[in-house]
């Protein structure tokens, strides 16, 4: 199918764009990626192999509060496309900055991390340490950049002003499993701000998302309100939810992890609900 003028110039664009990223990248010689396996690290750790080969590595920070289906999926996506990956533990959960679940707790998360990669970039010899933040990202509520900041960690996607759209696009040109990955985040951010975060809130969190995403669902979350787990589901996938039968088999599944009682939000899915109140 031929495409139209406007169409071939966003194509042009988007070339230069991932052009401009790799010359970027080679130009750091060697590099750590702080790899979630969401879309936009996943992109930045495939671009960077394919610039640097082993001068490259993808780090993931593994602890309670990172989803049990992110980290299996950051495991295959890099065994595939022969990236070099290790995952490293992080101790965020010994620090009551952290577990008391202020609205900078992502702040202590990202200083846990950083500091840890820090310490393995001067340890190994690496040059630098990059994450996955993008153009979109800039005028988000983000309080984990202050600490990419004190850390020296850069950004070359939004170096590049490569926005979130476009890094999907340019995924699936490469045939990246993540270019159509539902976006996801910490399982601490399923508990409002002020409630303690626990290892046990979390692991029910991730026990439902799990299971719910086995009935099917792709774009879900899970909060923990106390007794009440809140489903959060995408628009388009409402209806579904709220099939009787669908609906008993969902609550009875939650109750039985621990929760009471099971809500569904009728406003379905939205990116930080839990910042509404903010």
């Amino acid at each position: 199918m031929m495409l139209n003028e406007p169409a071939k110039r966003d194509s042009v664009l988007l070339e230069e764009k991932e052009q401009q990223l790799r010359a970027l990248l080679r130009s750091y010689d060697s590099l750590i990626v702080a790899f979630s396996g969401g879309a936009d690290s996943a992109y930045l750790a495939y671009i960077a192999n394919s610039e640097l080969g082993d001068r490259a590595l993808a780090v993931t920070g593994d602890s309670g509060s990172y989803p049990t289906f992110q980290r299996e999926l950051a495991v295959r996506l890099t065994s595939q496309f022969g990236i070099r990956h290790e995952i490293i533990s992080t101790r965020e959960f010994e620090d009551p900055n952290y577990t008391s679940n202020p609205p900078n707790r992502c702040y202590y998360c990202k200083s846990e991390l950083y500091t840890k990669l820090d310490d393995l970039k001067r340890r190994r010899g690496f040059t630098i340490i990059c994450d996955g933040s993008n153009a979109d990202d800039v005028g988000d509520y983000r309080p984990g950049r202050q600490a990419a900041r004190e850390t020296g960690v850069r950004s070359p996607l939004e170096a590049c002003r490569l926005t979130k759209v476009e890094i999907r696009e340019l995924s699936r040109r490469a045939g990246l499993p993540t270019w159509n990955e539902p976006a996801s985040a910490c399982l601490s951010s399923r508990v409002p701000y002020g409630q303690v975060v626990t290892i046990e809130k979390l692991s029910m969190v991730d026990k439902a998302e799990i299971a719910l995403k086995e009935m099917g669902f792709r774009q879900v979350r899970v909060r923990h309100h106390g007794d009440v787990a809140r489903i959060e589901i995408a628009e388009d996938e409402l209806a579904r939810a709220l099939n009787p039968g669908m609906a008993s088999r969902m609550s009875a599944t939650l109750k039985a992890l621990g929760f009471k009682y099971v809500a569904l939000d009728l406003e379905g899915y939205r990116t930080g609900s839990l910042n509404e109140v903010l």
